[in-house]
């Protein structure tokens, strides 16, 4: 396939995925901390779904959706050719090896690259679907190091409500469910803010978004 055909298949694939998950999730955007304007952004988000970055980046407008990109799994993103087609052409997704023996980049390096390219990210600072009773696990490391690493990038908090009714974990046909995605107020590390102090004030702005939203 040329890149030009390659390209047009992403495109058309990035929108029949988008109509479906409007179609089975009639996701609702609420803008409550910020308006959905350009600007170079980190949007982070409570994981409970393998659906979570497609349904976030179905609700931003257009422009918005052009520039942003998912951070996302090298190791299950490229266990078929379908998989490593949609993860690396259709979403255009910052591809993280979680395997640090096999880590051959650091995860915030390709981070940061992006952002220093002019794109805005889909984190998950869980690291990993949430399944336990609790609402939120724990924040891993990175959410902090690339705060630090690029302090003037607003980092947002988004909280999405009931994807994983939807999608439930081993089941393979979603249940049509409406789902909210809610958009808190940007964060900004603070000079001299500790790891554990910075991610507690992420984790509790999330908390807060979802708290409302129930």
């Amino acid at each position: 396939m040329s890149v030009s055909g390659r390209s047009l298949a992403a495109q058309a694939i990035g929108e029949a995925i988008s109509l479906f998950a409007r179609f089975i999730t009639a996701p609702r955007a609420i803008w409550q901390g910020i308006a959905p304007e350009r600007g170079l952004r980190v949007y982070y988000a409570n994981h409970s779904s393998n659906g979570d970055f497609v349904l976030i980046w179905t609700v931003l407008p257009a422009p918005l959706r052009r520039d942003t990109r998912p951070v996302a799994a090298l190791d299950y993103w490229l266990t078929s050719p379908l998989r490593a087609f949609i993860g690396r052409d259709v979403f255009n997704a910052v591809l993280i090896d979680r395997r640090p023996e096999a880590r051959t980049t650091d995860p915030v390096e390709q981070m940061v690259a992006a952002l220093d390219q002019g794109a805005s990210l889909i984190l998950f600072p869980e690291g990993k679907r949430n399944v336990s009773d609790e609402r939120l696990l724990p924040f891993k490391s990175g959410l902090f190091h690339l705060a630090r690493s690029r302090p003037s990038v607003d980092l947002v908090p988004v909280w999405i409500a009931n994807l994983n009714k939807v999608m439930p974990k081993g089941e393979v046909i979603p249940v049509p469910l409406i789902c909210t995605l809610t958009f808190g107020a940007p964060l900004r590390i603070s000079e001299g803010e500790t790891k554990d102090a910075f991610l507690a004030r992420a984790s509790e702005a999330l908390l807060a978004l979802g708290t409302a939203a129930s």
